[in-house]
């Protein structure tokens, strides 16, 4: 299976150590935790999201690369139960995923799949190909986290120092006020 992470191009593609700022899966200390998306526009969203990018002229400035790492499918996604709104929602949410997220991790999973955040529904879907380039099925996005060290993993950097296209602006479910 090909995920999709962005990263700040000085640093490796995966974290290595527990030093890494907590995020909506994992809090201080609870680290490495590597977040890869199903979608290059997932990966993207979520810097966008986080970034708090919404003018298409800021786009300009940002430099990141863009990461296609191969991943084991037979290891078991475990689904976090909670609700969508926070699954989705913003900062406020981040508590109950990391309890989640502890509550699995204490239960034996290393890794989880869980909605994005950061895509909008629908709004994975992609592009094909009619005789002209045409807009793919909608698809759900989805966030993909391996908890600890991955030293396994490949990874291919398909963009060295890029940003997305102004168009994804519009795909993203920014943070609210």
């Amino acid at each position: 299976m090909i995920l999709f992470r962005h990263a700040d191009p000085r640093w490796p593609f995966l974290w290595e150590t527990d030093e890494q700022p907590p995020g909506r899966w994992h809090g201080d200390g609870d680290g490495p935790v590597q977040y890869l998306w199903d979608t290059p526009d997932g990966a993207w969203a979520e810097f966008l999201r986080h970034e708090e990018i919404k003018d298409p002229e800021d786009l300009v400035t940002v430099r990141r690369a863009l990461w296609a790492i191969e991943v084991d499918e037979s290891e078991a996604d475990v689904q976090p139960r909670l609700p969508t709104e926070v699954l989705t929602g913003g900062h406020k949410s981040y508590a109950r995923c990391q309890g989640e997220a502890t509550r699995l991790r204490a239960q034996g999973a290393t890794r989880l799949s869980a909605l994005s955040a950061a895509l909008k529904p629908g709004e994975a879907r992609g592009w094909r190909v009619d005789k002209t380039v045409l807009p793919g099925p909608n698809r759900e996005a989805h966030t993909i986290v391996l908890f600890g060290r991955r030293p396994e993993l490949v990874g291919w950097e398909v963009v060295g120092r890029g940003h997305p296209e102004p168009a994804l602006l519009n795909k993203v479910r920014h943070f609210r006020p």
